[in-house]
């Protein structure tokens, strides 16, 4: 990212009088193309977040530029505040929704519980697995997420919020695409889709699988991953790449 900077600031806006902005206006579309990107720097700087990673992405939500927290921000947030997870409830009822409960904690004692959803209907075989395992992604990210204190959207839930339409914005701060006309259904599937950066997406996972220091925590990646090719369709070249990471993972661990 590459900005004039005055006094440790962009363009002499200083980073303190940006967030401030950002409280007032509730919408980071109001913000000029380099506060918005001084802005991302600053949050993530302020959670310990590496912004090279992109914990979070844009999204427009009643009518407002937000953030949404990807994989990434919830990853790195178990690590700094060693927050420990573990599923305390898994049940389907009458009208087969699928509901799993997670539960962390963290080393002063304080706990916090999240519940993640998902309507199963007739639900069978692969198609099954990957709305359980996205289940239970979901309560994963919310519990961590609340018990960090953050209320972020999480990645899992912004093709499920009605009207939550993804933005590209690039490092810079520059909106990519313009205000969405009316519409009765947006695709809301097909914009996440273009949003997204397949090599870093990539990427990403093969660097947590590689991390993986057993086959049950390469199996836990792949359960993301087998998640966000149910929701998102990656190209086939970004999921090869992914497979090959988890064959090889799996084959050294062995």
């Amino acid at each position: 990212m590459t900005m004039q900077t005055t006094n440790g600031t962009a363009n002499g806006t200083s980073g303190g009088a940006i967030i401030e902005r950002v409280i007032a206006l509730g919408d980071l579309e109001a913000l000029k193309p380099y506060e918005r990107a001084q802005y991302y720097a600053r949050l993530c700087e302020s959670m310990g977040l590496n912004a090279l990673t992109q914990p979070f992405m844009y999204v427009r939500l009643n009518g407002k530029l937000q953030l949404y927290a990807r994989k990434d921000a919830t990853d790195q947030l178990r690590k700094i505040h060693r927050v420990s997870l573990r599923i305390v409830a898994r049940e389907l009822d009458a009208d087969g929704v699928y509901t799993v409960t997670a539960r962390a904690s963290m080393p002063d004692g304080r706990e916090d519980e999240s519940t993640g959803c998902v309507a199963i209907g007739g639900a069978k075989g692969e198609n099954l697995a990957n709305a359980k395992m996205k289940a239970e992604t979901k309560a994963k990210r919310r519990v961590t997420l609340s018990i960090c204190g953050l209320g972020w959207l999480d990645e899992s839930e912004v093709s499920d919020v009605r009207g939550a339409r993804p933005v590209t914005v690039t490092q810079d701060g520059e909106i990519l695409d313009a205000p969405p006309a009316p519409s009765s259904g947006p695709d809301l599937t097909a914009q996440l889709h273009a949003s997204v950066d397949w090599g870093r997406w990539a990427s990403g996972h093969v660097l947590a699988i590689n991390a993986a220091a057993s086959r049950g925590a390469v199996n836990e990646v792949s359960a993301v991953v087998a998640d966000e090719v149910a929701r998102l369709d990656p190209p086939e070249d970004a999921r090869a790449v992914v497979r090959e990471a988890i064959k090889a993972r799996k084959a050294a661990l062995s």
